[in-house]
Parts: structure tokens; sequence; C-alpha cells
């Protein structure tokens, strides 16, 4: 992102991820990651009287994000340019035939990575891409 013309800021979404249930983990993915857009557009929406600029910006949202970029100024995003794209995203682990998200505990985390070293574990990722001046959207998983 760095060597690109256009700008970019990372936010969270702050979601809450156990509310959205989906049984087939390409569902889960791309629900999450929709919400995660939903949220952070809701988010934008308040930020209306901002002065626009025609400079294309790429906001991203991840779950790392946080951990990446902590103590930076991120809700500043909108200071210099408008954002045009948001690009959101979700990944989830398959373990016999059980959708894992996210370790709740140190102790459900070292059991996911014991079971891991005696089985087959998949992931399944999405990326939404939103056009936030148009609204279109397009979104997969793998």
């Amino acid at each position: 992102m760095e060597a690109s013309t256009c700008t970019s800021q990372f936010k969270s979404a702050d979601i809450d991820e156990k509310c959205i249930r989906k049984e087939k983990p390409e569902d889960l993915v791309m629900a999450l990651a929709e919400a995660k857009a939903d949220a952070i557009l809701s988010n934008l929406q308040t930020i209306s009287n901002q002065e626009k600029d025609d400079e294309q910006t790429i906001l991203t949202a991840a779950d790392t994000a946080d951990a990446i970029l902590q103590g930076l100024p991120i809700d500043e995003y909108v200071k210099d340019a408008e954002p045009t794209l948001l690009i959101t995203c979700d990944q989830v682990v398959v373990y016999g035939g059980v959708i894992r998200e996210k370790p709740s505990s140190k102790e459900e985390a070292r059991k996911f990575w014991k079971d891991y070293s005696g089985g087959h574990a998949a992931t399944v990722g999405s990326v939404l891409v939103t056009n936030l001046k148009t609204g279109f959207k397009k979104g997969e998983w793998d």
C-alpha cells in the first residue's frame, strides 16, 4: 500500500462477531465482512461535514488492524481525503467439519493448536470491497 498513489487507513469495525451465526463457513465469513462494512459505513455517515477531496483513499478493516496500529490517530481518516473504497474481510478455521473462530481463552487456543498438530485444518476467508461513492459492493470467499 505504501507504494500506491492512494492513501490508506485502517479502522476496526468493533462488531460482536459472536452474534452472527451461519452453518457454512463461506456464508459466515461473508456475513462478517458485510457486518464490518455496515458498521464502518454507519460510522462514516456521521461524518458528513468534511471537506471533499478527489484523492482516492482505501479504508481497510481487519481484525489485526488494532494490534498493528495501536496508538495511531486512525479516527482522522477523512481529514485530508474522503475514502472511496472500503475493504473488509474475515477468516475462520474449519477443523473436523466444525467452524472455529477466535479462541475465547488461552486454554482454548492451546487446545486448538494441539488439535491442529494431529489433523487437518483449513481456513476460509472473505474480502468485500465497497465503493463508498456508488454503494456498489463486490465480495468473494476462498
